[in-house]
C-alpha cells in the first residue's frame, strides 16, 4: 500500500483520490459552478502557479474530467477549461460521499 493508498473500511475509502488532492478539489469546484474557465482566471482564483496548475490540469484530463482546449486569441496562446459530463458525475458523487463521510463522525 502507498502512502496515497486509503484502506479499505477507512473512512475514506472508495474515495475518489484524483479529485480529493486539495489543488484538484478548487479547480474542479470553480469548474462545476461555470461552464468553462480561462487559464489565467483559474489560476487567480486558486492561487496556483502556472506550473502547478498545468500539472493539476493534466491529471483531471487525464481521468476524463475536464477537456482542455488551447487556441490563439490574436497572437497569444489562450487555453480554456471546462468540466466534462464525467467530471461533474465524479464531482457530485464526490461531495456527496465527503457528506456522508463527515456524517459520520462523532463529535
Amino acid at each position: 500500500m502507498s502512502s496515497g493508498d486509503v484502506e479499505e473500511g477507512s473512512l475514506l475509502a472508495g474515495v475518489d483520490r484524483v479529485i480529493h488532492e486539495p489543488a484538484r478539489f478548487s479547480v474542479m469546484a470553480h469548474l462545476y459552478a461555470v461552464e468553462s474557465a480561462d487559464f489565467l482566471f483559474i489560476s487567480r482564483h486558486t492561487g496556483l502557479t502556472r506550473g502547478n496548475l498545468s500539472s493539476h490540469m493534466r491529471r483531471l484530463e487525464e481521468a476524463g474530467y475536464i477537456e482542455v482546449r488551447k487556441d490563439f486569441v490574436g497572437r497569444r496562446p489562450h487555453t480554456v477549461l471546462a468540466i466534462t459530463e464525467r467530471g461533474r458525475e465524479a464531482f457530485r458523487a464526490y461531495v456527496s460521499g465527503m457528506r456522508d463521510t463527515l456524517g459520520r463522525l462523532e463529535m
